[in-house]
């Protein structure tokens, strides 16, 4: 599958497209990535892709034209693969990412075109004429879109067959149907006694089905505390059954995390 970055800033992207497992997946080609600079588009002497907004207020926006050209540019690349794609945009009020929606993106045989903001945001007569989607990370606001989209092609990349070493990996992973949307269980290594706190027993026993009741107890424990909403919805979903139940009923409350403040 084939995205194309929209970016004032496609150096980010370099360490990100080398790094990690997922590089398995852009070197094999299986995620394709082609970076594009709008103000490779931008004409006059400055060739400048941003302005101040209309109207008054701080900071600047970009501006349609080198976008609307730039997009252009993508969609006759993409002829020639006879491939076109969704315009996806980054902004605070997009569907937030989820494991549904990476999941259904990792399927998708044409990918899509990605919008990474900047300053203010965007002219929105180009966002009313040409995105597709909107795409959020959550509530809060970065300074552009290229983490939010380092962050898509993560989470997509490494469900490519052949990117994890065991293709059972991320069936395991927190938010996977496989827990039924719950958290994943805590992990130990060696040694089984580090600073004299001990690997639980369990998990030394041999045991394959204790192994694994263990493991659902505490993933069922861990949502339960850090992420009840997850419980309701995997209970509405009816995943859970009464021995689940009793686990939950059992948790007691989380108490306070670690220290805030300086």
């Amino acid at each position: 599958m084939r995205f194309d970055i929209i970016t004032l800033f496609p150096e980010m992207f370099g360490a990100f497209l080398v790094s990690g497992v997922t590089r398995r997946a852009f070197d094999s080609g299986q995620v394709q990535v082609h970076l594009w600079n709008p103000r490779d588009h931008a004409t006059g002497n400055y060739r400048r892709v941003d302005d101040r907004p209309f109207g008054g207020g701080p900071g600047m926006v970009m501006m349609a034209e080198p976008l609307w050209l730039c997009l252009q540019a993508i969609r006759a690349d993409r002829q020639q693969d006879r491939t076109q794609a969704p315009l996806l945009f980054f902004a605070p009020h997009g569907q937030v990412l989820s494991h549904a929606v990476v999941s259904s993106w990792a399927a998708s045989e044409a990918g899509a075109v990605l919008l990474c903001g900047r300053y203010e945001g965007v002219d929105q007569r180009f966002v009313d004429a040409h995105v597709d989607g909107h795409i959020s990370l959550g509530d809060f606001v970065l300074s552009g879109g290229e983490i939010p989209a380092m962050a898509f092609l993560d989470a997509l990349a490494r469900l490519q067959p052949g990117v994890l070493h065991d293709p059972d990996s991320h069936a395991s992973d927190s938010f996977n149907p496989r827990l039924d949307g719950l958290l994943d269980c805590p992990h130990f290594t060696r040694p089984e006694v580090w600073q004299d706190q001990a690997v639980p027993e369990a998990l030394l026993s041999g045991h394959h089905g204790h192994i694994e009741r263990w493991r659902r107890q505490q993933s069922l424990s861990l949502t339960a505390q850090l992420r009840p909403d997850l419980i309701e919805t995997a209970r509405a979903q009816q995943k859970l059954s009464p021995e689940d139940e009793a686990c939950v009923a059992a948790t007691p409350p989380r108490g306070p995390v670690g220290k805030t403040g300086l």
